[in-house]
């Protein structure tokens, strides 16, 4: 019989007790008390961050909105229809973060970063929180580097810069997405990356938008972010937020970024949605007191950084959508004084055949003169003095048949440069080109050109600058020095091609 040895056990117990790790765990959990629309009330959760991530059953995630003094308010991004009342909840201590990367160039991604293009998962091990302060004004540089757009009449009239806000403002249909489109697809080959934020959109104009981007080639430098209108409320208010979070990415790595937000209109009537489920109080129109800070601290976010920080940026192009042209409207107004001028789209233009539609007279860059090129700011100096003065006269006009000369002179000259200012949809020009047209038109060699001859005037000129050797080296001076040559040789090349066009 086996002898058993009390102080073997004694020692084996005691170094036991001496290995023994006290190894507890605590979670944060709660339950909820109350769900629907996208919105879920959670009890429980007294150690919640705000904007933290919180995880439901079935793998929906929420991201907490309300901290009150019993109630945690979060907002559902997943389905919303898998939580129910009693459901347990636990808090991650993570803040909503989404993927980033090179990967995602060319693609079509939720707000959550998750591809709807069907082209397959996208492997990125890189990621950021979604809610970050704005880089600070020591960080900064001034704008000073110019966001060609193609479009003649924006390029000389309201002229972008690289880390601008412009906003795109005017009613439905009148062509806001389409200078937006046409924006992105002059960015080829100019080593700008574009990501476009579709809010509230239908998934036809949306899968349009991506169709127009991949004829025109813009899709390899482009990513789409869409929270289409059959999305809950949560994903609509999330969409604009990961799109400039891909964009700061790019910027922070010294690249140049342009960022559509389409529209911003739909984005705050999301919030009001939201924020009327988790019981703030509303304001004006029925929005929360803090919906100025909604979209603020989302456009503060566009910057050119200073060349320490490697001289990235972000332009931003959101866009708001008015009723009956009212810019005194409360979220117009809101986004105009947080944006550095504004391209207004007037309906009546419009329907007039006046494209891209836009207003000269309300159309404003508060940075665009430091960031436009010197040839285009030298011949486009009177357009909008001549443009305004034409339809202040036109209005006059109509109503006397005896004008004097120095009136019809101007009218025609007012006649000329709307019609010069025209242009077609996706048919974007470079630099060059708008210079030539415009000093044509500002020194007036095309006033001796019928009206109905302008448009085939214009295409014979871009077709001469890249057939003839003159026209060649003029656009190429253009081009490289970004000034104009001499005043002789354009005047002598342009009195010879009137009359070989004539």
């Amino acid at each position: 019989m086996a002898t058993i040895n009390l102080s073997e056990i004694s020692s084996s117990i005691k170094e036991q007790i001496k290995a023994y790790k006290e190894d507890i765990q605590t979670e944060n959990v709660g339950h909820v008390v109350q769900t629907g629309d996208g919105i879920a009330l959670v009890h429980g959760l007294n150690k919640a961050m705000s904007s933290e991530l919180l995880l439901f059953p079935n793998d929906v995630y929420g991201m907490v909105q309300n901290l009150e003094e019993n109630v945690v308010g979060a907002i559902l991004l997943g389905e919303g229809s898998k939580v129910k009342e009693g459901d347990l909840v636990k808090c991650t201590g993570r803040i909503l973060e989404v993927p980033v990367g090179d990967e995602f160039l060319g693609r079509v991604v939720n707000p959550l970063g998750q591809p709807i293009d069907g082209l397959g998962p996208i492997s990125s091990t890189n990621r950021r929180p979604i809610e970050v302060k704005a880089t600070g004004v020591m960080d900064r540089s001034s704008v000073d580097t110019p966001l060609q757009t193609g479009i003649k009449v924006l390029d000389a009239l309201v002229p972008i810069g690289r880390g601008q806000r412009e906003l795109i403002i005017g009613d439905r249909q009148t062509g806001k997405t389409s200078i937006a489109v046409d924006t992105i697809i002059n960015q080829k080959g100019k080593d700008v990356i574009c990501i476009y934020v579709a809010i509230g959109q239908k998934e036809s104009t949306v899968s349009n938008v991506y169709e127009t981007l991949k004829e025109y080639d813009a899709m390899k430098y482009s990513i789409i972010v869409s929270a289409s209108a059959s999305n809950p409320a949560p994903m609509l208010y999330l969409a604009p937020y990961s799109g400039v979070t891909m964009a700061e990415y790019f910027m922070f790595q010294g690249k140049d970024v342009l960022i559509v937000y389409d529209d911003l209109s739909k984005h705050a009537v999301a919030y009001r949605e939201m924020s009327l489920l988790l019981h703030r109080p509303p304001g004006r129109e029925a929005f929360p007191g803090d919906v100025f800070y909604l979209h603020s601290r989302l456009l503060e976010r566009a910057a050119k950084l200073n060349k320490e920080l490697g001289g990235g940026s972000i332009t931003a192009l959101p866009i708001i959508e008015t009723q009956a042209g009212d810019i005194s409207a409360y979220i117009p107004t809101n986004v105009i004084s947080i944006t550095d001028g504004q391209i207004f789209l007037q309906t009546d233009y419009f329907y007039k055949g006046i494209r891209p539609a836009i207003n000269a007279g309300l159309s404003v860059s508060r940075v665009g003169g430091a960031a436009q090129t010197k040839a285009i700011k030298k011949v486009s100096g009177t357009l909008r003095l001549d443009l305004a003065s034409y339809r202040e006269l036109e209005s006059f006009a109509q109503f006397g048949s005896d004008l004097d000369a120095s009136t019809k002179q101007r009218l025609d000259r007012g006649r000329r440069t709307q019609e010069i200012l025209k242009q077609n949809l996706h048919k974007t020009i470079s630099m060059e080109e708008e210079t030539m047209i415009l000093y044509c038109l500002t020194h007036g060699f095309l006033d001796n050109v019928k009206i109905e001859d302008l448009a085939r005037f214009e295409e014979q000129l871009y077709i001469e600058m890249k057939s003839n050797s003159e026209a060649m080296e003029l656009a190429k001076t253009i081009r490289e020095t970004k000034v104009l040559p001499e005043t002789e040789k354009m005047d002598q090349y342009f009195e010879q091609f009137v009359k070989r066009f004539n």
